[in-house]
């Protein structure tokens, strides 16, 4: 655990990463796909070079066993265990003879700039599909690394695909020493992620407006991959912007402790993100990014905006701004993202795709433009270029950072007072989500809960209207239970990236209502934990 009080000890962390031999035998020693890739650190055998080499190894057999033999575009963020592992990647592709894709100035490359890249390579393609994998455990502590990987679509792979690396992987685990690895040579590329990405922003977002309008933003990348690429944005499209911090520590020292005391780099926490907040009044609009910018921190004068407030708030300009998009793209959303959205959505003459928790479960819509928008509470989303085509099919918070200088340019009013607006027409939803350490026994029995474990004591006699344990939109399993009531929901669903299990409520009435709600999903979470 790394907090305030216990600085992360970069030198014994690196030294485990190469040191630990992972033990096959030990569940929490295997690699595990969760929500989004393989997450663990060395310091706990979870993370560690064995899982590195066997993980790429596993993808490098993928990609032969379905004909998937174009460029390989391979990114990673800033923390201190991204380093080696790309490098432990890089020698297993090397050996393999994969045309890889790295940075040309050797710096670091977000989650959105290697969707975007594959996107941008693939369209129009028959053949030569190239792919890519990020090394990153997103906005997790600093002693914590993290690999994942994007298949020819762009976006996060789905189920039936880290299931297959997933058992690869852990087959080659015990034996990961004897996977063949080479240095760089003639299949490593240099690639202008940079460049390219920037170039290509204009195609979703209307820079032209936001510089003509002069407004001031602040952007603070929380000493993560994004670090890079603002200076080259600012400049090409001559943008009023200003990078509050471009200091990358592998330590995050700079980084306020979140709200529970460890250093995580949240931009969704008020408390993670308490420097850029103090500094609000400097500009008209300001965001953060975490380590990988997949996600987004939306700043106004009055503070850090809720992510369900800001998505909802998107929904209703890009679906008001966006002329050339689809007729009938719907908005997607997660089933513990707020029901705000939906009524936005519905004032829109918009659908709604509602899914389990996770962005791979919006590829296919982005991938098909049947989706204009995707967004999940976790304060990720992604959205179509302005001419209807894919922008990513994985998160962009540097995408959701712009739309929201986009915003106040060209209506004149920035995010948080068109959230107001929003809630006026349509309700001011009460939203929380609470996180409690579980065990893996106890994460495992909340994933199978069912609609026969939802008593109506749960809710001191109220009406349960709906129990729900797949998604609407697409009948996936959600990991967990939804229970709706009268003018609310809870939802219980254990982490897929961390100890946790999570209590998701919203209420439509107000905060005390909200309060009963929590209490039902917290006792349903303790009748589990004590079993039964």
């Amino acid at each position: 655990m790394t907090d305030v009080s216990s600085p992360l000890d970069v030198a014994a962390l690196v030294a485990a990463y190469f040191a630990t031999r992972p033990d096959p035998a030990e569940p929490a020693q295997r690699v595990a796909f969760g929500t989004s890739g393989h997450r663990g650190s060395a310091l706990r055998g979870s993370f560690n070079e064995a899982h590195i080499l066997a993980v790429t190894e596993a993808v490098v057999r993928y990609r032969q066993a379905h004909g998937i033999d174009g460029p390989l575009f391979l990114g990673m963020d800033t923390h201190a265990l991204s380093a080696p592992a790309f490098e432990s990647a890089l020698a297993v592709l090397a050996a393999h003879g994969v045309e890889v894709m790295v940075d040309a100035a050797g710096g670091f490359t977000p989650t959105p700039v290697i969707s975007r890249a594959i996107v941008a390579y693939n369209r129009g393609r028959e053949s030569g599909f190239a792919d890519g994998i990020v090394v990153t455990p997103s906005h997790n502590p600093p002693e914590d690394g993290g690999i994942k990987y994007n298949p020819p679509h762009g976006g996060p792979a789905g189920s039936v695909v880290t299931g297959w690396i997933e058992a690869e992987a852990n087959r080659l685990l015990g034996r990961a020493g004897d996977i063949p690895r080479a240095a760089r040579g003639a299949s490593v590329h240099a690639h202008d992620y940079v460049g390219a990405y920037v170039a290509d922003l204009a195609s979703a977002i209307d820079l032209e407006a936001i510089a003509r309008a002069g407004v001031h933003v602040g952007v603070d990348p929380l000493g993560g991959a994004g670090v890079a690429y603002f200076a080259p944005l600012a400049e090409r499209y001559g943008l009023n912007l200003e990078v509050v911090n471009d200091a990358v520590d592998v330590t995050f020292a700079f980084m306020p402790p979140d709200h529970d005391g460890r250093i995580r780099m949240d931009c969704s926490s008020t408390a993670a993100m308490q420097k850029l907040i103090a500094l609000g009044d400097r500009f008209d609009i300001a965001f953060g990014n975490d380590p990988d910018a997949d996600r987004h921190g939306i700043v106004t004068a009055a503070g850090l905006m809720n992510p369900n407030h800001y998505l909802a708030v998107a929904v209703d300009y890009l679906f008001g701004h966006r002329p050339h998009w689809p007729a009938a793209a719907a908005v997607g959303k997660t089933v513990v993202t707020s029901a705000l959205v939906e009524r936005v959505a519905a004032a829109h003459g918009r659908a709604v795709f509602e899914v389990p928790v996770g962005f791979k479960w919006f590829v296919e819509g982005l991938a098909g433009a049947t989706l204009g928008f995707a967004g999940e509470e976790s304060a990720g989303a992604s959205f179509l270029e302005r001419n209807g085509r894919t922008w990513t099919t994985d998160k962009d918070g540097i995408l959701l950072g712009l739309l929201a200088a986009e915003i106040l340019a060209v209506t004149g009013a920035d995010p948080a007072a068109h959230y107001a607006r929003l809630a006026g027409l349509h309700g001011a939803p009460c939203y929380t989500r609470r996180d409690s350490a579980a065990s893996a026994a106890v994460r495992k029995a909340v994933g199978a809960l069912g609609a026969a474990d939802v008593t109506p004591d749960l809710l001191a006699g109220a009406p349960v209207e709906a129990v729900l344990t797949a998604a609407p939109g697409d009948g996936n399993p959600i990991g967990g239970v939804k229970v709706l009531t009268t003018d609310g929901w809870f939802a219980l669903r254990p982490s897929g990236t961390e100890d946790v299990c999570k209590v998701y409520a919203e209420s439509l009435r107000d905060e005390a209502h909200l309060a009963t709600l929590v209490a039902a999903g917290e006792a349903l979470l303790a009748r589990v934990a004590g079993g039964g």
